[in-house]
């Protein structure tokens, strides 16, 4: 063997070598069930979770007799909720039953019914059960001679109260929101949906994180083929950790390589109560304020909870100019690069006249003057957002002010161009979910390159490619256009104008609901039919008043007739 080969071979083996020594587990830490032998319980739990600071072992005599161990996290529990309603009761209750003393084997089925006070408690036989649980702020019980132990729930985990959506405010309506509890949320959920149709399935996801996962519908009208799909997709997902509902709604698309999202989420608890009364599906992970909804239409996210509570002429106002808002946001910088590069003609000859003064002493096309003044407003945006709430409102203020006042005047950007950046920002400020105005952002600076090179005819393809991508889209294998694309009489009613809520009386066919009918016939009867003024004298009386006077000739004489 030749010297190279030998020096090869030495640093072979010792890049092989691990860099640390990790201690072997011991296989007493793993026992795959609980044994009575309280000693070597302890000693197993202690070998795995002892050297955390927060882990109290607290042994102890059941009843002054029976020798037992309490185990806990510190962190996770209420102190006050085990010394007195677990300590107090196990230390000084009797152990007399009939006046002879209670034998082992009959502790198991004595000490939940007879002497704790705890709604949410059980006898478990698996150790890992048994782990987790201590994890998630359990305690648990060992005694001597029991082959199970006793789990009872005395998590105590500080949150934030209920407080108004950050992201989904509205004028009218309910200013209530999800938190971070699981728990919390579907209560929030139970209390819009007080019916024994609401169901919730819970799974935990994440090998490190357990986070506890909420599958919410309604039994008989979500189609169980949907739910089934919902849980199906959930169930694959094998990961470290989830810690957001982002992770889940990342996993559960369809499609991964689409700026548009494909799953709707929310923080409002009446949003999702009605997404689960049109047939959907609601996802809630425990540590998540949002809460994911499945399938969703494109239509959904120019909507907001304000349509539903004004009447049928102002929501369609208002849900049309906020259409029109995304649409300009989308295109209105592309155009004026193809206008103002290709085709200048297309514009009155005194605005012409003025655009071109402005923009006479730019040395920058209008292409590029128009990528750096939204790149610009981009990064402005976003200092916006991660600085502290009391700078962050001064620093726009700044931004928009100052920025844009000093780029006129150096010759960066013409006056019609910060205009335009401008009008931009705020018709994508008018796009009620964060996630589509931010796919449209992302697709504004795609159309703006190709205006710059092609034009008009740019633009066009542009929006081409944009809306037959945005047909290719499916949710769930629910169409993105639909009801639009296809097309559903029904559907239209509420898409991009609101229909009256007595004439969509039928729920949307697009997610194809086992129940369809949500309004009764006899409502729609009496909605349609003549009101009854039964306030008025004239119809009630014949014309006339409580005293058998006619008023009407009263006020024909110019009388007062009650005076």
């Amino acid at each position: 063997m030749s010297v190279w080969q030998r020096i090869q071979r030495f640093f072979l083996k010792t890049s092989n070598k691990p860099k640390y020594a990790l201690p072997k587990e011991s296989t007493s830490s793993r026992t795959s069930s609980i044994s009575g032998d309280l000693r070597h319980m302890a000693s197993a739990i202690s070998e795995l979770l002892g050297d955390n600071d927060d882990f109290v072992s607290r042994q102890f005599h059941l009843f002054g007799i029976y020798p037992a161990n309490l185990i806990y996290f510190s962190s996770l529990v209420d102190s006050d909720t085990i010394n007195r309603e677990i300590l107090k009761p196990l230390m000084t209750s009797s152990p007399l039953a009939d006046g002879e003393p209670v034998h082992v084997s009959q502790l198991k089925e004595r000490l939940l019914p007879d002497e704790l006070y705890f709604a949410q408690g059980e006898w478990v036989t698996d150790f890992s059960t048994m782990l987790d649980a201590l994890m998630t702020g359990f305690s648990v019980i060992l005694v001597q001679g029991i082959e199970a132990a006793l789990l009872l729930n005395t998590q105590r985990i500080d949150q934030r109260s209920i407080d108004q959506p950050k992201t989904e405010q509205v004028i009218r309506g309910p200013r209530e929101g999800f938190i971070e509890r699981l728990e919390t949320n579907l209560a929030l959920l139970r209390y819009r949906l007080p019916t024994e149709k609401l169901k919730v399935k819970t799974m935990k996801i994440g090998r490190l994180t357990k986070t506890k996962v909420a599958v919410c519908y309604l039994d008989g009208i979500a189609n169980p083929a949907l739910v089934q799909e919902v849980q199906r997709r959930l169930s694959k997902i094998d990961i470290d950790g989830i810690l957001d509902s982002g992770y889940l709604e990342q996993f559960l698309s369809d499609h991964h390589w689409t700026p548009f999202p494909l799953l709707q989420n929310t923080e409002r608890p009446d949003k999702a109560a009605a997404a689960l009364m049109e047939g959907r599906v609601a996802v809630i992970a425990d540590g998540s304020p949002f809460a994911l909804i499945a399938p969703v239409l494109f239509s959904v996210f120019y909507q907001v909870v304000s349509d539903y509570v004004e009447k049928s002429v102002v929501s369609s106002f208002i849900r049309l100019s906020r259409f029109v808002a995304i649409i300009f946001s989308l295109i209105f910088p592309s155009l004026y690069v193809s206008i103002i590069s290709f085709n200048p003609e297309l514009i009155p000859t005194e605005f012409a006249v003025a655009v071109a003064g402005g923009r006479a002493g730019v040395p920058f096309p209008a292409v590029i003057e128009v990528l750096v003044m939204e790149i610009s407003m981009e990064v402005l945006r976003e200092a916006t957002i991660r600085m502290p709430q009391q700078v962050g409102g001064a620093l726009s203020i700044v931004g928009v002010l100052v920025v844009g006042e000093a780029a006129v005047e150096a010759g960066f950007a013409s006056p019609i161009t910060v205009v335009i950046i401008a009008l931009t920002t705020i018709g994508s400020f008018a796009t009620p979910a964060y996630d589509a105005a931010l796919a449209l952002r992302i697709l504004r600076f795609s159309l703006v390159i190709l205006a710059g090179i092609f034009g008009l005819y740019g633009v066009m393809a542009g929006l081409i490619l944009i809306t037959n991508h945005m047909l290719s889209l499916k949710s769930f294998g629910v169409p993105y256009f639909s009801p639009v694309i296809p097309g559903n009489a029904q559907g239209m009613k509420d898409s991009l104008f609101r229909g009256q809520l007595w004439t969509m009386n039928k729920r949307p066919a697009s997610y194809q609901p086992q129940d369809t009918t949500k309004l009764g016939h006899e409502t729609q009867e009496f909605v349609q039919q003549e009101p009854h003024n039964i306030l008025d004298p004239g119809v009630n009386n014949g014309g006339r008043d409580s005293d058998g006077t006619s008023s009407s000739g009263d006020r024909d004489r110019g009388g007062d007739g009650h005076h």
